[in-house]
């Protein structure tokens, strides 16, 4: 399991049998490995709050012979970001700056093309199913992944009374925010490589409170699996600093028009209400376009 990303896939195929100590490692070392790598386990242990012990046992756990060989991968973590940037030079650095366009577009429609052939029907409806029978839907994206949840959110707002997107800098922050989930709820979380662990404890929470869990993730092994009943798939790789998030944003079109279908009264009612609200508090410029033609 070496290589840049060694580290990050032992957590995460070893985050369901961790102490709540080391859970708390664990989160806080894929958000900030770059500090934690110049760290000495006890200083390491100071800034998660867990004893010194509790990260030598931590390294222990994840296969590595001691911290040193731990820490060490960590610091590969950190040239992992550096090698991202070459990589990026290496696929994109021999096509002129014309062709950059088409290379990616090209690559776009490879990944949707891919998704569609490899995502599961049976999931996808099931997930409409989920968000159709929910009292409260909450939605959760970290770092890149935000854009797409905000964007879910967004379109499902349109359609249900209770939609909760997840706004968190810390894990205990974004716990908090789901005090109430239980099993009438439904969780839809967001997360493709590197897999955020905020993400993981959000919907490792929803799973123990019996509430339906649906991931977008891009593939059948992602540790965003292990607490879910409904795994919608999408293709994100790319050969850059930069993620790809098309695909995913396709499904989460699909997925929207398809619930859309399911509840045109309501959001015919709600874009019915919109207009009158604009109607009355002049937001939609009425009154300037009034203005305009009574100048004529």
């Amino acid at each position: 399991m070496g290589g840049a990303g060694g580290l990050l896939n032992r957590i995460n195929e070893r985050y369901k049998s961790l102490s709540k100590g080391q859970k708390l490692l664990a989160a806080y070392i894929t958000d900030n490995y770059d500090q934690a790598a110049f760290l000495t386990a006890s200083r390491l242990g100071q800034a998660v709050g867990v004893s010194e012990s509790t990260v030598v046992r931590f390294a222990s756990q994840l296969g590595y012979k001691g911290y040193p060989e731990f820490q060490r991968a960590m610091g590969e973590l950190v040239q992992s970001k550096l090698h991202a940037v070459h990589r990026m030079e290496d696929v994109y650095g021999r096509i002129s700056q014309s062709e950059i366009l088409e290379t990616v577009l090209k690559s776009d429609m490879e990944r949707i093309k891919n998704t569609l052939e490899n995502i599961d029907a049976h999931a996808f409806d099931l997930a409409v199913d989920m968000i159709l029978d929910a009292r409260r839907i909450y939605v959760l994206g970290i770092r890149s992944c935000g854009s797409l949840a905000e964007f879910l959110a967004f379109y499902l707002n349109m359609m249900f009374d209770d939609v909760r997107l997840l706004h968190t800098s810390s894990s205990s922050e974004l716990l908090e925010q789901m005090v109430r989930i239980g099993k009438e709820d439904v969780m839809i979380g967001i997360s493709f490589p590197r897999y955020s662990i905020r993400t993981l404890k959000a919907m490792e929470l929803a799973n123990n409170r019996s509430a339906r869990v649906i991931t977008l993730t891009d593939s059948v092994h992602s540790p965003m699996n292990l607490y879910s009943s409904c795994n919608l798939i999408a293709k994100s790789d790319m050969s850059s600093v930069l993620d790809s998030l098309t695909a995913p944003l396709s499904v989460i079109n699909a997925l929207l028009l398809a619930v859309c279908m399911k509840k045109q009264g309501e959001v015919v009612q709600t874009l019915e209400m919109l207009e009158q609200v604009w109607e009355e508090y002049q937001v939609n410029g009425n009154d300037e376009i009034n203005y305009i033609s009574d100048m004529k």
